[in-house]
């Protein structure tokens, strides 16, 4: 294939995707981690301790990691779009129900429905992007993809503070009468019932929008889809020439658990982060929950701009191992300095360090297992990767807050998160070269 004109569909392609894509998963990580911004009044309110709080925030991988894997054979086998939509809605519906937690258990059993639904999601879209990108494309567009996270944050900072606020705010202005039975909302429960409801209708947008792969892309012309179901096939078969993978084969392969453990690594830390961010940020400068929920964003509008000039990064050079050590190797220093520091600016400063580098490196790290699986090998491996690796969204979260309970501090928390990416960075080093660049070749 002509390198211009590839690059022209693969133009056309990303801004018909991505974009939605991008909003699909802002909504998504928000509806994960929208507990962390809860906390702020959830915690006082139902009496919950650091350790419960830490447990039932992790107790979403636990669900998330029972269907991960057969959710995404689903997916491959009824089509992205409308397994997606159902993941979608069912979460959204969850998500919103979380308003309705009364104590630990209910706490605990929502939570870890909102996993068992949301399962299939993230794995589901990573498969997704193999159906339409040659190997060369992946970092950069699995990179503008996870931008959601940060863009998440960035967000669902600033809104989440002033849905804590929404019950002041609508006894202020009197109109809480309207809506009867929700008029006593607490903030956070406003936070959960408003926050959830985008999913569900985003997922309804899923089956009208999104096709199954190229053959459905009617906004391509018919030449434009032939050019590239030929190449992706192309690329499938160089592959499969030099190792075919069943399922089984896949998930016993050594690299496929190695990366396993390493994305549990990452995953420690983006949640153990993610969860306590505002509360850690609400410690240290003693601010309400509105200006924590801006300063919350500060570190996410870095990492950001970051993850993407790395994946773009990593696509132009052709290396992804390095571009997971350096980025974590940066995180881990970006802690060690914010467990130390006491002044807020800079103890913020780090913190972004930190958030720079653990999303910096996830856009390289998936390009990874997609260099050497395909077809129902990559849908169970890239499943399988990302169930064992999300659990550590449950390890990270409840170590750092029972460290928490202990120390009645973080310092204890960021250290084991640092020492965590000391060990990301060496395990990428130990990923063999065959995970390296697949670089094009005409068709």
């Amino acid at each position: 294939m002509d390198e211009i004109y590839e690059s022209r569909i693969l133009r056309k392609v990303t801004w018909r995707l991505i974009p939605f894509m991008f909003v699909c998963y802002i909504v998504c990580f928000l509806d994960r981690v929208n507990v962390g911004f809860a906390a702020l009044q959830m915690k006082h309110d139902l009496g919950f301790s650091d350790v419960v709080f830490g447990f039932g925030s992790g107790v979403f991988f636990i669900g998330y990691f029972v269907f991960e894997i057969p959710s995404n054979l689903i997916l491959e086998r009824v089509g992205a779009r409308l397994w997606i939509a159902r993941i979608m809605i069912t979460w959204g519906l969850i998500s919103s129900a979380m308003m309705f937690v009364r104590g630990e258990s209910s706490f605990y059993t929502l939570r870890f429905l909102l996993g068992l639904a949301e399962a299939g999601f993230f794995p589901g879209m990573i498969l997704y992007l193999t159906y339409w990108y040659p190997s060369h494309a992946r970092a950069r567009m699995v990179a503008l993809f996870m931008t959601g996270i940060a863009v998440a944050n960035i967000v669902g900072g600033p809104v989440s503070g002033v849905l804590l606020r929404l019950d002041q705010v609508a006894e202020q202005i009197g109109w809480a009468w309207l809506i009867g039975l929700v008029a006593r909302l607490k903030g956070w429960q406003w936070l959960f019932l408003i926050e959830g409801l985008p999913a569900v209708v985003l997922g309804v947008a899923v089956l009208y929008y999104l096709p199954d792969g190229p053959h459905q892309a009617r906004w391509l012309s018919p030449d434009e889809r032939e050019t590239l179901i030929a190449r992706l096939a192309e690329e499938r078969k160089q592959k499969e020439a030099r190792r075919r993978y069943t399922l089984l084969q896949a998930c016993a392969n050594g690299r496929v658990w190695l990366l396993c453990v390493l994305y549990f690594t990452l995953m420690i830390n983006l949640y153990g982060l993610g969860i306590w961010l505002p509360q850690i940020i609400q410690r240290f400068s003693g601010l309400r929950e509105i200006w924590v929920g801006i300063l919350t964003a500060i570190p996410y509008i870095v990492a950001a701009i970051g993850m993407v000039l790395w994946g773009r990064h990593s696509d132009a050079t052709g290396e992804r191992r390095w571009h997971v050590t350096v980025p974590a190797l940066l995180a881990a220093t970006g802690f060690v300095a914010a467990a130390y520091l006491k002044w807020p600016p800079l103890a913020l400063a780090a913190l972004s360090l930190g958030a720079l580098g653990i999303l910096g490196a996830l856009g390289p790290f998936w390009a990874l297992p997609t260099a050497f699986l395909t077809g129902t090998a990559a849908a169970g491996g890239i499943a399988l990767i990302n169930s064992i690796g999300n659990l550590g969204g449950f390890t990270g979260p409840y170590v750092m807050g029972w460290l928490k309970h202990l120390t009645d501090a973080y310092r204890m928390g960021l250290l084991f998160l640092a020492a965590t990416l000391l060990v990301a960075g060496t395990l990428a080093q130990l990923v063999g070269h065959e995970t390296q660049l697949d670089r094009p070749q005409n068709v």
